[in-house]
């Protein structure tokens, strides 16, 4: 007979199973990178445009911009034209997005928007000249303020705006934000106010005011 197990010992140890330990590692690593991650997807029209695990998000929405950490509740979110930042590695990274909706759930943020350009995607001139020519073009707009045609010009002039920021060189701000995403609030101005807005002030129109710059004739 072999030999006997000492009194109240377990018998002989079984021997550590490799295959098993290294399983539990990847299994604990896996856990680990889920906890301290975000998957970020950017979906366009065309397909994904940036698939990364992050550890961090900031995005631009009609509500103004948020941010996004693991753990982060679900959220159902409109996005309006801008900058979208993320960290990955340490290092943060930016990228422009068009209109489009967030989607936050476990871990996981979705962007779906109609357009996306990385910095060295932007053609500096070609933005730059389009850029002017849409702003003159609302500048001395005719029609109602309401038109779809307007529209879409606003929302041009706001993402080839975004891609000049994405590249440092944004261009000073307009307060024009008529869009289909913020439709409910265009509204013209009243009669009312457009009758005040024509009239001259005194001080303009009064050429023999003391001080004026218009000589008595």
């Amino acid at each position: 007979m072999g030999p006997q197990a000492a009194p109240g010992s377990m018998g002989p140890q079984a021997a550590p199973n490799p295959g098993a330990q290294l399983a539990r590692l990847i299994f604990s690593g896996i856990e680990s990178m889920a906890s301290e991650t975000i998957q970020l997807e950017i979906v366009t029209p065309t397909g994904v445009a940036l698939r990364a695990q992050v550890t961090e998000v900031t995005a631009p929405s009609v509500d103004g911009e948020f941010g996004i950490l693991p753990g982060h509740l679900p959220i159902l979110a409109a996005l309006r034209t801008g900058i979208v930042t993320y960290r990955v590695d340490g290092t943060e990274e930016h990228v422009a997005v068009h209109h489009g909706f967030a989607e936050v759930a476990n871990d996981k943020a979705l962007f779906l928007t109609e357009r996306f350009v990385k910095k060295p995607d932007v053609d500096v001139v070609k933005v730059r000249l389009r850029l002017k020519e849409v702003d003159e073009e609302l500048n001395h707009w005719q029609g109602e303020l309401t038109d779809p045609k307007r529209r879409e010009l606003i929302e041009e002039e706001q993402w080839l705006a975004a891609q000049l920021e994405l590249i440092g060189d944004a261009p000073p701000p307009t307060v024009r934000e008529d869009t289909r995403f913020l439709a409910s609030h265009a509204e013209p101005p009243s009669e009312a106010e457009m009758v005040e807005a024509g009239i001259p002030e005194e001080s303009l129109t009064d050429t023999h005011k003391t001080g004026s710059a218009f000589p008595d004739v």
